[in-house]
This record gives C-alpha cells, sequence and structure tokens, in this order.
C-alpha cells in the first residue's frame, strides 16, 4: 500500500508550473499531493541546500546519515548522488552507511556525524554536541545545520511513510 503520486491533471497549474521547473522527482510529485504544501517545502530545501553557509560536504555526510538511522532508501539514493557532487568519497560514503557506529573520520566530521544521529534518535541534541557545534560552527551555520538535520528527518519520514518510489532513472 502506499499514496499515489498525482497525475499531471490532478495538480494546480501552479503546481504543474512548479513541477516543470524542477527535476522530475517523485518525491516533488508527492508533496504535491498536498498542494499547498509544495512551494514552501521547495523553498525551505532551497534555502537549506543553496544558500546554507554550512559546509556542504559535511551537510551530505550528515544527511546520509540520517537516511541510515531512518531507513530512507530514497533519501539515501538522491543524497549519495549530491554528496559525490560535493566531494563525498565512495569509501566515505560506504563508512558513513553502516547500522553500526560509524568510524574513520577526523573529528570535525565526526562532530557533525554524532550531532546529526543524536538529533535523530533523541529528538533534543545534546547540550554537550551543542556546545561543541556552536564553538566551531557560531551562532548562524549551527542552526542552520540543525535546521537542515531536522527537515531530512521530516523527509525520511515523509517518503518512508507515503512509500515513495525510487525513480527508474538517476535524476543528477
Amino acid at each position: 500500500m502506499s499514496i499515489p503520486l498525482p497525475g499531471d491533471d490532478e495538480l494546480s497549474d501552479k503546481n504543474r508550473r512548479l513541477l516543470r521547473g524542477l527535476p522530475d522527482a517523485n518525491i516533488f510529485r508527492m508533496v504535491a499531493n498536498a498542494p499547498n504544501s509544495l512551494k514552501p517545502f521547495l523553498d525551505l530545501a532551497g534555502s537549506l541546500l543553496m544558500q546554507s553557509e554550512f559546509d556542504k560536504r559535511a551537510r551530505e555526510i550528515a544527511i546520509l546519515r540520517i537516511a541510515t538511522i531512518t531507513g530512507a532508501h530514497y533519501e539515501w539514493a538522491q543524497h549519495v548522488r549530491i554528496a559525490k557532487l560535493v566531494g563525498v568519497t565512495d569509501d566515505e560514503i560506504e563508512r558513513v552507511g553502516v547500522d553500526g557506529p560509524v568510524s574513520g573520520f577526523d573529528a570535525s566530521t565526526r562532530l557533525v556525524i554524532d550531532a546529526a544521529e543524536d538529533l535523530t534518535r533523541n529528538v533534543r541534541l545534546d547540550d554537550r554536541l551543542l556546545e561543541a557545534l556552536l564553538a566551531e560552527h557560531g551562532t548562524r551555520r549551527t542552526t542552520e545545520f540543525i535546521l537542515c538535520c531536522s527537515y531530512f528527518n521530516m523527509v525520511s519520514r515523509f517518503l518512508e511513510s507515503t512509500r515513495v518510489p525510487l525513480e527508474d532513472a538517476p535524476l543528477i
């Protein structure tokens, strides 16, 4: 059982136009089932992925860790492609995608992984991790990082609960 992806004939003109300007990703089409949420969903994603000052490599490693913990296969597949574009190696992708403890990263990347994992598993970020993020990244970048992790936790849950199918062909 899954929620069906809407066809073009089921979409408003506004949302058809929005979707035409994007990669043909099933996640966007599924969000369009909630027509008033599509544009805000895209705007927030754009701010996190395109306008954030937080390091893109570290962000993608965190998203991959979130996808691993939540079992969000669609999110994993899409963000493996993005991670490679921003310089994450195949070895790093393999190491962050383990079911158990992650190893083999420097202290800065380890902090990002630990924080993403803590936020995903426990909702409220541990004080020690928050303090370390603030010391290393400052207020703005730490806030962007937490917002990004929160967003992709929501995305994981949305993808898995609606059962968004992975596209047949890679989008990137």
